[in-house]
């Protein structure tokens, strides 16, 4: 087989031959072994390419009877130092178009040479070559084409053009990333490929292998405005649809990867066929392969319960010897997509306590963040608690301030208080880290210190180390990302509203209450000294409050019925405020068909609250007396 290069090193000798304007060494193309361009005198014994590649006689006397021109070289070369680099055009340094222009007669004496015999002599050499090794050379021959300047619509680039009518899907694919490294995507040489990759996707008759090589094409030159590109994407993706029960692991990754790139989300049906087949083929996949696949479904916005059951059957046993990247990977797209999982989170625990010290920062915060945010503490708690005290001590400088708050913030979440890293993180010291060239904290951040801060002031009483400054603790924990707290849900309160109402017998409540401490209250009922509930306009004689908490989906995991780790987190503090809360959960509450039903369920649910603190003011009253 010819070497990839040796059939361009001939056109650029040519060229070089033919005229003087022409730098040769900018269209030099790198390659392995390194050797010297032989002299190219017509007294010679002949003239040979690299990689001892002859050229006939005709063209041995073209390139002979040009007049010989003086060396062109780089200011900072000698004439013996001219060598040429073989190699693979994967290695090949990034290709800019040699712009500088040709004065008339030199472009005339370049084309009428090619015309003369030796584009038709160079494009004969790879016509017995298999297909992909005919695709390199003429790869190969387009990228001297295009640095010497010459035009789409040029005898030589037309000649190639030709030739590639020939080449299979996959070798078209190849020659168009070329054309568009070199030239870019907006190209007539780009457009002149696609069209012959078009036509073959439009015929139905592209494999997988070829399916996936069109993919990764567009991913790299689609435009959304090319009626052609966008008619061929949509074509390719029902012909993907009918032949994904055929697609290898590799393949599966690689067009989510592509779809990725290029935001088709939309294209909904034939992501939903590629997450079932990444499924059937989950236990085939490298770790590579499914990092790839989660990340690709994560920015997609996919999930699917059958993807989540092939992870927890094929995951667990495979975490021992896995990439540590692809178990934070893993923990990622579960707290993305709020799945509770417990064969996962137990054997990614367990893997913690083991082998935690293999693991970077970013890669144990991830873990961690996951477990708190979903509000799930693993049977052996104790064991990976006390491997990430340790870990903390020893790697404390290690962490980034922000990692080392997330981790911090999500033990709270699984009523695990971190005091002798909050002494470290409320000092002065840490808190200017955590500003990044001079800029103020956000609010993220500030709100995660702030519910440290108020784990410190609730839940642990015997602290005694520094606190967060009041300056810098958030007003509010309501916020647009719904990092705190999950706003209530607005159909609920509404099937709410009417019993509520004719439970109480008007409406003595209030909603979406602020509290002195940023937290926001759906519906609050008042209650006076002794229980009983307070119509609005006598709220200043409040001695009791009770907190409906309306809890529709969003604040649970969306494969159980436990609740986020930040909506714990809020119960917790709201009770430790003083506040008696009770819980209306969705899938409670929407199994009631009837008003009766729900003013009953109501009554269930609020009023043994209320006569427990009526029971115990009594008592509190008989005791005084």
């Amino acid at each position: 087989m010819q070497p990839i290069n040796s059939v361009c090193v001939c056109v650029l000798a040519a060229c070089r031959s033919s005229s003087a304007c022409v730098p040769v060494h900018r269209i030099l193309i790198r390659s392995s072994p390194v050797r010297r361009i032989p002299n190219l005198d017509s007294a010679s014994a002949g003239v040979r390419c690299l990689h001892g590649v002859r050229m006939d006689t005709a063209v041995v006397r073209q390139v002979s009877a040009a007049p010989p021109p003086g060396p062109l070289l780089p200011p900072d070369r000698r004439p013996e130092e001219r060598t040429v680099r073989s190699g693979s055009a994967a290695d090949l340094s990034p290709y800019s178009r040699y712009s500088r222009s040709q004065s008339g007669p030199a472009l005339l004496h370049i084309l009428s040479l090619c015309e003369g015999g030796v584009m038709s002599e160079l494009c004969s050499r790879p016509a017995g070559l298999p297909s992909a090794d005919r695709a390199e050379e003429l790869a190969s021959l387009l990228r001297a084409c295009v640095e010497l300047g010459l035009e789409a619509h040029s005898p030589p680039v037309l000649r190639l053009m030709g030739e590639c009518r020939e080449l299979g899907v996959v070798q078209l694919c190849h020659l168009a990333q070329v054309a568009h490294g070199l030239v870019g995507r907006r190209s007539v040489l780009v457009s002149e490929i696609l069209g012959h990759i078009c036509a073959a996707v439009e015929e139905d008759t592209v494999s997988p292998s070829e399916a996936v090589a069109v993919y990764s094409l567009l991913a790299l030159c689609y435009d959304p405005a090319n009626h052609q590109q966008a008619l061929m994407l949509s074509t390719l993706h029902r012909h993907t649809q009918r032949m994904v029960h055929r697609l290898e692991p590799s393949q599966i990754s690689s067009i989510l990867q592509s779809l990725l790139k290029y935001q088709q989300s939309q294209a909904a049906s034939l992501l939903l066929r590629l997450s079932d087949r990444a499924s059937q083929a989950f236990k085939a996949f490298s770790d590579d392969d499914v990092m790839k696949v989660l990340s690709a479904l994560m920015i997609l916005g996919q999930h699917h319960e059958e993807l989540l059951a092939a992870m927890e059957k094929h995951l667990p046993g495979r975490l021992g010897e896995c990439d540590p990247e692809l178990i934070s990977t893993v923990m990622e797209y579960c707290l993305l997509m709020k799945c509770r999982s417990e064969p996962i989170f137990e054997a990614v625990a367990e893997n913690f306590v083991s082998h935690a010290e293999r693991h970077t920062t970013l890669q144990i915060a991830k873990q961690i963040v996951a477990m708190g945010r979903l509000n799930y503490l693993p049977q052996c708690s104790s064991q990976m608690f006390k491997k990430l005290e340790s870990i903390l001590s020893t790697r404390f400088s290690q962490f980034q301030p922000r990692s080392l708050i997330e981790v911090l913030h999500a033990c709270i979440h699984l009523e695990r208080f971190p005091l002798n890293y909050m002494v470290k993180v409320f000092s002065p010291y840490f808190l200017q880290r955590l500003q990044v060239q001079g800029e103020p904290l956000d609010n993220k951040a500030l709100g995660q210190l702030t519910q440290l801060h108020l784990s410190t002031s609730l839940e642990c009483k015997y602290y005694r180390g520094p606190r967060l400054p009041h300056f810098l603790q958030v007003k509010t924990f309501s916020s647009v990302d719904q990092a705190f707290e999950t706003p209530m849900d607005s159909i609920l309160y509404r099937h709410v509203k009417g019993p509520l109402t004719s439970l109480l017998g008007g409406k003595f409540y209030s909603t979406k209450i602020f509290t002195p401490t940023g937290y926001t209250i759906d519906v609050e009922i008042c209650l006076d000294e002794e229980g009983y509930v307070l119509p609005l306009y006598q709220w200043d004689h409040t001695y009791r409050r009770v907190a409906l908490c309306l809890d529709g989906r969003s604040r649970f995991c969306s494969n159980t019925q436990h609740l986020l780790g930040k909506e714990a987190t809020k119960r917790r503090h709201l009770r430790r405020m003083g506040y008696e809360v009770v819980q209306i959960p969705y899938f409670e509450f929407e199994k009631l068909r009837t008003q009766k039903e729900q003013v009953k369920y109501l009554q269930n649910k609020i009023f043994p609250t209320i006569f427990k603190f009526n029971h115990r003011a009594q008592s509190h009253q008989n005791l005084r007396l």
